[in-house]
């Protein structure tokens, strides 16, 4: 049965973290409609699946899907994505720096548009307005944020929160490439889509490590950057097709 709306949180060596997160999504999602949970465990060594499991039996609406081994942020959100049901997917970060409260606030840009005919926006993005993360991981981000913009000039204001929601379908239609979930919002104007943007908040992580470093992230940018570009390049504009 198809439903309005599937949150999508890929995880990895989150013990601690995923069973408080899920409870807030839960709570967050309450009262705006049929939704389910899904949780994509990339494979991780630590007891992350087995509480993942106990909380099927605490939260009705929660799907848990694994892979044998890990492969990265990007094809979670993908696995998620395709095994959704929703309409409109939410995907937030694992670690539980992305507070759930905000969701509700991104799901109501979707409403408005629809609301004045507007099928157009095909992403809202999360913006951490007061980011919780080390000096050294904000300035690295700040430098990052403005060699891209400079590059691809997609209006991303923070394109590293993990926090966004988007149509299923606008997804769906995007080439595929790891670190794709970085990249969402220029794939989505690429594709002819509107995006928007809403302020929202961040917390400190509490449990466990980050997976990335500052010097890992510019090695990998860099070869992102050109090849979005390239994609940009090779995008001819979006047309209205019809069967005759």
């Amino acid at each position: 049965m198809a439903l309005r709306y599937s949150v999508v949180v890929p995880v990895k060596d989150e013990a601690g973290n995923i069973a408080p997160l899920a409870r807030e999504i839960a709570a967050a999602m309450a009262g705006l409609g049929d939704y389910e949970m899904i949780f994509v465990d990339d494979g991780s060594t630590d007891s992350t699946p087995d509480e993942l499991l106990a909380l099927k039996g605490e939260i009705r609406t929660l799907r848990v899907i694994r892979h044998a081994t890990n492969l990265g942020q990007s094809r979670g959100v993908r696995t998620g994505v395709r095994a959704a049901k929703g309409e409109i997917i939410v995907t937030l970060d694992g670690d539980g720096q992305n507070d759930p409260a905000d969701i509700p606030k991104l799901l109501a840009e979707f409403t408005a548009a629809k609301a004045r005919g507007d099928e157009s926006l095909g992403l809202v993005g999360g913006v951490r307005a007061k980011r919780k993360d080390t000096a050294s991981r904000r300035l690295a981000s700040r430098l990052a944020n403005k060699i891209r913009d400079a590059l691809l000039n997609d209006g991303a204001k923070d394109s590293g929160c993990g926090l966004k929601a988007f149509k299923r379908e606008a997804f769906l239609a995007l080439p595929y490439f790891d670190h794709l979930h970085r990249f969402l919002i220029t794939m989505m104007i690429r594709e002819g889509f509107t995006v928007g943007f809403v302020d929202v908040n961040h917390r400190p992580r509490l449990h466990g490590q980050s997976k990335y470093t500052n010097f890992h992230r510019m090695l990998v940018g860099i070869d992102d950057l050109m090849g979005v570009r390239w994609l940009q390049r090779r995008m001819r504009k979006k047309t209205e097709a019809k069967e005759l």
